[in-house]
Parts: structure tokens; C-alpha cells; sequence
């Protein structure tokens, strides 16, 4: 296999997927891949055959170039699907109940309804799977996104937890300027 690009200028998607505990026939979702997927091809080389990645994306431009780095890379363990997350039961192709890692990763700070993308993702989050949100942290960066866009972690906890029970697992800092919680469905 030739080597597969990690995109770890600002985050290292291999050092953090092994850090989450990522292995062998797990199935996973990120949902806002972008047509980079520095995230979708790691976690397919860690998942390997008998595992399953989605990369979820409301794009069709960032599908097709998903596509042709899966194509390029030989990889074949990779679905995409192109659904507005935005939406509850908008990624039809996923199941209930059916994944051990959802992922939303630098993509929550663009949702106008983050609410209904972390509904949406803890639908289709297994019990005893885990919810993983790593988005650009709120203060101080003098470049990243708009300061009116972001969203802090203890407002993503007061969505996961207050409105939806998951349990706060671990809070990490996948690299300078993210931070990164993980939350498990009990």
C-alpha cells in the first residue's frame, strides 16, 4: 500500500486516532469529512478489511475527491455518503445504534444547527461506542475560524450530556489550537 497522506499540520490524524483506541474491525463515521479525508484514510488503515469507515459529507465536490483518493490509496474498506448532517436520520445508510466511533472533527464550528449535527451523530453511535469532537479552540488564535462560530467544549457537554445523556470519557488536546472530548453511549 503506498503511504496514505495524514494532513497533521494542525492535527496528527494517525497519533490521534491510535490515542483513541482505534483497531482492527471497528466501524466508524466522520461526518464532515471533506474531500481531504486526512481522518476517513487513517482510520481505514487502522479498521483495516474487516472494519468499515464512512466518510459522511453534505458536499458532493468533497465525496468525489474522497473517491479518487480511495481509488489512488487502493482502499476499499471506505463508504462514502452524502447526506446533510444537519439533519436527524439524514445519513440514512448508517445505522441506529451501529457504530463504535463517530467522529465530528473541525467541521461542528461550521454547523447553524450543532444541536441537530450532535443528535445526529449520537443516533448512529453504538452503546458502549464513542461520540469524538475535536473543533478549533475559542480563545486567543489570531487566525481559524470566525470567533462567532465557534463552540466551546462545555458547550458541547451541555448538548452531549445535559440533553442527551452520554457520559464525558475524556478530554484531550489533539494539538495546539483543538481540543478534543470523547463521550461514551451507555
Amino acid at each position: 500500500m503506498t503511504k496514505i497522506p495524514s494532513g497533521n499540520s494542525f492535527l496528527n490524524p494517525q497519533r490521534i486516532l491510535h490515542d483513541l483506541g482505534l483497531k482492527p474491525g471497528d466501524k466508524v463515521a466522520d461526518l464532515g469529512c471533506g474531500g481531504a479525508a486526512y481522518f476517513v484514510l487513517q482510520a481505514a488503515k487502522i479498521v483495516g478489511n474487516r472494519g468499515v469507515v464512512y466518510g459522511v459529507d453534505v458536499l458532493k465536490s468533497a465525496l468525489s475527491g474522497l473517491k479518487s483518493r480511495l481509488a489512488l490509496h487502493g482502499i476499499t474498506n471506505v463508504v462514502p455518503v452524502w447526506s446533510n448532517v444537519e439533519v436527524y436520520k439524514g445519513a440514512k445508510r448508517i445505522k441506529d445504534n451501529s457504530l463504535d466511533y463517530s467522529m465530528i472533527i473541525n467541521t461542528l464550528f461550521q454547523s447553524k444547527d450543532k444541536p441537530a449535527m450532535l443528535r445526529e451523530a449520537i443516533r448512529i453511535t453504538a452503546h458502549g461506542g464513542r461520540l469524538v469532537i475535536i473543533d478549533w479552540k475559542t480563545g486567543g488564535l489570531t487566525f481559524g475560524p470566525n470567533v462567532n462560530q465557534l463552540v466551546s467544549p462545555q458547550g458541547v457537554q451541555n448538548i452531549v450530556v445535559g440533553q442527551h445523556h452520554l457520559t464525558l470519557q475524556r478530554v484531550f488536546e489533539p494539538g495546539p489550537y483543538h481540543f478534543g472530548l470523547v463521550f461514551v453511549k451507555e
